[in-house]
C-alpha cells in the first residue's frame, strides 16, 4: 500500500522535475532567424553545409562568440527554455550549434523551428515571435548522435590537400585539435583549424590515415582515436566516413 506521505513526495517530484533538471543552468537571451522552410542555413560558420540545415530536424542555432569558442563549440547541444511561464513550455527545445552570431545581448539566435518549440502550445508561438527576443535559461546537454562522423570537404584535392569536417561530435564534448598519423616518420601531424569544424592539411601523408582528436569535457582533456584507419588511402572529396568513436 502506498502511503499518503509517499504520494505527496511523488507529487512534489513531478511538479519540481522541470526545475531540478535545470539546476546549474545559465541565464541569457535568445532571438531567432527566418528561412523559407524554417530550418537552419547551409552557410553556417561551422562548415556543415547542407547538414547544418537539416541536423536535429532543423532545430539549430547560431551561438555567441563565447559559446562558439572559435569553432570548438560547433556541434554542441543546448537545452534552452524561455522564462515567460505564461507562454513558454517547461521543456523548451534542444538545439545544435551550427553557426555563430549574436545581438541584443543574446547567446542564441535560434532557427524559426527551434524558436517556435519554446512555446507552451503551438498557437502561442506567434506571441513569442512578436517579442523577437526572449529571456531564457539554458544548459549544455549531450546530443546522443552515435558514432563520430567525418566528411571529406568538397574543396579537398586528392592527394595534395585534405580538409575534413568533424560531424556528430556528441554535443557535450568540444574538439580542440585533430592530428593524422604519418606511418613513414612514426609521428602525429597537426591539422589546422581552417574555420568552424573544418580542419585541413596541405601535402597529407599517403596511404590510410589514422586520426586522433583532442577532446575537452569540462576541465578534462584527452586524446581519442580509433584502433583502425579512419580515412582510406584513396579518399574522395565529398565522401562521408563513419568512425567507431563515440563521444558523450
Amino acid at each position: 500500500m502506498i502511503s499518503l506521505k509517499n504520494n505527496c513526495i511523488f507529487l512534489c517530484l513531478v511538479l519540481l522535475l522541470p526545475t531540478l533538471c535545470y539546476s546549474g543552468n545559465y541565464v541569457s537571451r535568445a532571438a531567432y532567424y527566418s528561412t523559407p522552410d524554417g530550418m537552419g542555413i547551409p552557410t553556417g560558420a561551422c562548415g556543415y553545409g547542407e547538414n547544418g540545415k537539416d541536423v536535429n530536424n532543423g532545430e539549430v542555432c547560431a551561438a555567441s562568440k563565447r559559446l562558439y569558442k572559435n569553432g570548438a563549440g560547433c556541434g554542441a547541444c543546448y537545452q534552452v527554455r524561455c522564462k515567460d511561464k505564461g507562454l513558454c513550455s517547461d521543456e523548451g527545445t534542444k538545439v545544435v550549434v551550427t553557426d555563430t552570431g549574436e545581438g541584443h545581448g543574446t547567446d542564441f539566435i535560434l532557427s524559426y523551428r527551434a524558436y517556435a518549440k519554446l512555446a507552451k502550445q503551438p498557437n502561442m508561438a506567434q506571441h513569442l515571435f512578436a517579442k523577437g527576443v526572449v529571456e531564457v535559461e539554458y544548459r549544455r546537454v549531450s546530443c546522443k548522435y552515435g558514432n563520430l562522423m567525418l566528411k571529406i570537404h568538397e574543396h579537398s584535392k586528392y592527394p595534395h590537400y585534405l580538409a575534413i569536417v568533424v560531424m556528430n561530435q556528441g554535443g557535450a564534448t568540444d574538439i580542440l585539435a585533430v592530428e593524422v598519423y604519418e606511418e613513414e616518420t612514426k609521428e602525429w601531424i597537426s591539422m589546422r583549424r581552417a574555420y568552424g569544424a573544418v580542419f585541413d592539411l596541405s601535402s597529407p601523408p599517403s596511404g590510410e590515415l589514422n586520426v586522433r582528436f583532442l577532446t575537452s569535457a569540462g576541465a578534462e582533456t584527452k586524446w581519442v582515436q580509433s584502433d583502425k584507419a579512419v580515412i582510406p588511402a584513396e579518399w574522395k572529396a565529398g565522401a562521408t566516413i563513419e568512425t567507431d568513436i563515440q563521444l558523450s
